[in-house]
């Protein structure tokens, strides 16, 4: 009786919390909007004005497009409902047309795609164990998990304040998630593959998803040791999992190939001519790394041991996508940037091949591709850091150890997301709205694990209250130096490696903790 009150009840919180959240996104329309706005509208007027064996050679604008062929059917068929808000839209050579219609049509495009967010959101929430079910509501995994991700500060502000599309993606990836957990492993790799052919950053994970489909599921038995039992290997099911990817990568890339354009998608997909670091530098293991070729240059010149002449003049601190050479540490190819990926994933990969720990074990190595190919990408963009935090939410009701690694995740790394609103008006707002999601997780979470030891060290705690003096210092002390002129770059500087140590911690903390559960439950079994 008790079971059936919750699930009856369930259906109501969760209504008004998709409600109460979709209402904030309408009030943030009139709020700033990026370049990206501009982006999408150009697609919008490229998929709809032009053949399609234009799409991807069009260049009237800066913004070429650049998603795979799935999301240009997207901005297509978006733009047939565009032309009864403003035709005028959709003309290609109209740059940087922005009308109220324009505005409120996109705006309103995004909160309605983000319904399959929402559905997926339910449906991860059926996948978390409800052993620690509090009295009070509010106190219950899946309550704190529905408002961790349905309200989730970063998505909040990328999607709906500086504006691109991310929520029915991110929807996709966690239906697929849940898809796996629910053992339906055939919907949740059709859902991965149709996700890479609507954004291919999701590749980071795809080695997750591969492994974890092979060992999973491609093999049907295990030894009581818990190895493989090699002879339970299932053709069948390698067949099938290879026709459904093989299927939807034909209806993506089928008219581009009968088109012989494959090369130029390509290209525009993977443009390594664009530099290390994007225009605000991620808060990533390159951050740091540019950081200290930056001191070692100043020090160098200091001392007379570096030609002021042969510095070069691409400055990482300039805020340009660009290529550019360090002045004193070696410069990073996009090769090298491959190599020290796949090393950095490869010890997540063999845990899930020889360890793999149900569903539970792929969410974490999932977690660590995605955040060990954002510590090491090549050109990475500082959002891409939700592509970690937000299936880390998924872990965070579940243990107190991840539960401690997301926050630290999720605090440094939305924070990291705050140069992206840079104008005044939107200044209380990021920082009310993060403060808020900040309380509530911490608060939430440290209820839930109480029974258990402090979620935070006092050096994890020292560092996370550095970044409120860290934000008065960027936004309230500096603007008001004279180096604001000479040396413009510093608060994004300071920004980002700041938050590099922080996310640095959190991967190498998590990556502690997946090899220390693998070696646990081997000596179990044994």
């Amino acid at each position: 009786m008790a079971a059936l009150t919750i699930a009856t009840g369930t259906g109501n919180w969760f209504s008004a919390l998709a409600l109460g959240v979709t209402l904030l996104k309408c009030l943030l329309i009139p709020t700033y909007h990026s370049t990206d706005f501009e982006v999408h509208r150009n697609w919008l007027a490229i998929t709809h004005s032009l053949p399609i064996s234009q799409w991807y050679y069009e260049a009237t604008s800066e913004w070429t497009l650049d998603y795979p062929p799935f999301f240009a059917w997207f901005e297509y068929i978006l733009s047939h409902v565009a032309k009864y808000f403003d035709q005028e839209m959709l003309n290609v050579h109209n740059l940087n047309y922005s009308s109220s219609r324009t505005l409120l049509f996109q705006r309103f495009s995004v909160i309605f795609m983000d319904v399959l967010f929402v559905y997926a959101v339910r449906e991860c929430c059926k996948c978390i164990d409800g052993k620690k079910v509090g009295k009070e509501l509010t106190e219950k995994p899946k309550f704190i998990l529905s408002v961790l991700l349905l309200w989730n500060f970063g998505l909040l502000i990328v999607d709906h304040i500086h504006f691109q599309y991310n929520g029915f993606l991110f929807g996709l990836m966690l239906l697929s998630i849940a898809r796996l957990f629910q053992k339906r492993h055939m919907e949740g790799a059709f859902l991965f593959a149709v996700l890479l052919h609507f954004k291919h950053i999701y590749l980071y994970v795809a080695p997750a998803y591969g492994v974890y489909l092979l060992r999973s599921y491609c093999f049907t038995a295990n030894k009581p040791d818990g190895s493989i039992r090699w002879k339970s290997f299932s053709f069948v099911r390698v067949i099938s999992l290879g026709l459904v990817v093989f299927l939807v990568s034909a209806l993506s890339l089928g008219p581009f190939l009968a088109l012989n354009q494959l090369p130029q998608v390509f290209s525009r997909l993977f443009p390594f001519k664009r530099g290390l670091c994007h225009a605000y530098w991620a808060p990533n293991f390159w951050a740091l790394y540019n950081a200290l070729d930056k001191v070692l240059s100043v020090i160098g010149l200091k001392l007379k041991f570096l030609d002021p002449n042969n510095i070069p003049k691409a400055s990482m601190t300039s805020g340009l996508v660009q290529q550019f050479q360090h002045t004193v540490l070696p410069s990073v190819t996009p090769l090298a940037t491959l190599i020290c990926t796949l090393i950095a994933i490869l010890p997540s990969i063999f845990c899930l091949w020889f360890k793999p720990q149900g569903p539970r074990g792929f969410l974490r190595c999932l977690t660590l591709c995605a955040l060990s190919s954002f510590m090491f990408g090549w050109h990475v963009h500082e959002k891409a850091i939700l592509l970690a935090i937000l299936p880390m939410s998924l872990l965070s009701v579940g243990k107190a150890g991840d539960a401690s690694i997301f926050l630290i995740l999720t605090t440094t790394g939305h924070y990291s997301l705050f140069p992206l609103l840079f104008t005044a008006p939107e200044l209380p707002i990021k920082i009310l709205l993060m403060l808020l999601f900040t309380i509530y997780s911490i608060s939430s979470l440290k209820t839930l694990f109480r029974k258990e030891k402090p979620l935070f060290s006092w050096m994890e705690t020292f560092y996370l209250l550095g970044l409120g003096p860290l934000e008065v210092c960027c936004e309230f002390v500096f603007p008001f130096t004279s180096w604001k002129v000479k040396y413009p770059f510093i608060p994004l500087l300071l920004t980002s490696v700041y938050c590099a140590v922080g996310i640095t911690y959190a991967w190498f903390k998590l990556y502690v903790s997946v090899l220390i559960d693998s070696a646990i439950g081997k000596t179990k079994k044994q």
